[in-house]
């Protein structure tokens, strides 16, 4: 079990159900990041008293400067500090939870340090999947992946002799708000309805791409990259309950499935605790009450996002960043009811045919395709 956290994004969802955990655990908080929530980060940081807090912009950071001045927290702010955060001396472990490409450079910096990732950030491996695992392996960085359905493959992985062994990974996705939606009756749908997610509590961002099911392609990419397994080989299901989190077939037919609660704060204690079990505040599972399991395949007529992130896969180079770009840019105008339900994958799709194609992109060319993709979807929308 790891000794010390830094993490990065404390005061979203993910980053506020990390510290939850960790109220119960022997982990000393090193350091703590945020955007622009000062007040929330002020409580965190009195409550953690962490080395370092670090804040997006330079006037949110004199703002929680001042407000912890009686503290002994220093305070930092932007993309060094939240790359200094990701490599202190003495942190073992870094939970990414920022959403988007933003993570990104500090996770690499992280895995140069060896320090484990706990992955809650997809991007990364969405955008730089074969770039991050190749320094994980050079420098000897765990990598334990956060999100729910990556951490239930993960664990049922524990369970399996060998890589060998494996046939097929099997991603369950609720289905989101709109299950069974025809795609006319999508075209009237509100960001409102948007983000009423049927079983998990989410930012505004991933909640939205759990309705157009981009979320779930996002999801495959990552699979593949994590777990060296093709693309043919990463399959989804609609698994409205919520309760099977992901399944592992073996070669010989098995079925391994990891079960539990929809709470977020199972697969976050994982990666702290790893390789070991211990107590958690999730509630447990009781499967005389959960009702009938039911699983589906996922309807890519009426949520064309899902298909066009594998094409993406498929492609390969600089078709993910590209795509990851796009919707990053869209998903913040559909937030800001500048467009449609629709008009994610419309911009989506067209980033993707437009921004020159690169085949074996090094970082500087990642972050330049995720740029022209961000500048295609706003002159869009001009």
């Amino acid at each position: 079990m790891i000794r010390c956290v830094s993490i990065l994004g404390s005061t979203g969802s993910i980053g506020r159900q990390s510290l939850d955990v960790i109220r119960g655990l022997p982990i000393r908080v090193a350091a703590l990041t945020a955007g622009t929530s000062v007040e929330r980060m002020a409580q965190q940081c009195r409550e953690f008293q962490p080395e370092l807090a670090v804040m997006a912009t330079r006037e949110a950071a004199q703002m929680l400067k001042e407000e912890i001045s009686d503290l002994n927290t220093r305070v930092s702010w932007g993309e060094e500090g939240l790359i200094e955060a990701a490599t202190m001396d003495g942190t073992d472990c870094v939970i990414t939870a920022v959403v988007g490409m933003l993570g990104l450079k500090p996770t690499l910096a992280a895995i140069r340090k060896g320090k484990r990732i706990g992955l809650a950030n997809k991007e990364t491996l969405v955008c730089a999947g074969e770039l991050v695992m190749a320094e994980a392996e050079k420098y000897g960085a765990e990598i334990i992946p956060v999100d729910s359905e990556h951490s239930a493959i993960f664990q049922c992985l524990m369970g399996i002799g060998t890589a060998r062994e494996v046939h097929r990974l099997i991603l369950t996705c609720s289905g989101g708000p709109f299950y069974g939606m025809s795609r006319e009756a999508l075209s009237h749908i509100t960001k409102a309805d948007a983000l009423k997610h049927p079983n998990w509590k989410m930012g505004p961002k991933i909640t939205v791409d759990c309705a157009t099911l981009m979320n779930k392609g996002l999801e495959v990419i990552e699979a593949m990259r994590l777990y060296r397994m093709p693309l043919e080989r990463v399959d989804v299901l609609i698994h409205r309950q919520s309760i099977v989190h992901s399944l592992v077939e073996t070669v010989d037919g098995a079925v391994l499935a990891q079960l539990g609660t929809p709470d977020m704060r199972l697969p976050i204690q994982l990666a702290l605790t790893y390789p070991e079990r211990r107590e958690s505040p999730v509630e447990r599972l009781d499967l005389t009450t959960c009702g009938a399991l039911t699983f589906a395949e996922p309807n890519t007529e009426a949520f064309p996002c899902l298909a066009l992130a594998r094409e993406c896969a498929a492609a390969g180079g600089s078709a993910c960043p590209v795509m990851n770009g796009a919707n990053e840019a869209a998903v913040a105008l559909f937030l800001e009811d500048r467009i449609g339900f629709y008009d994610i994958y419309r911009l989506v799709k067209g980033a993707v045919e437009t921004v020159p194609f690169v085949k074996n992109p090094t970082l500087a060319e990642i972050l330049e395709s995720d740029r022209l993709a961000r500048a295609f979807v706003a002159a869009q929308n001009l």
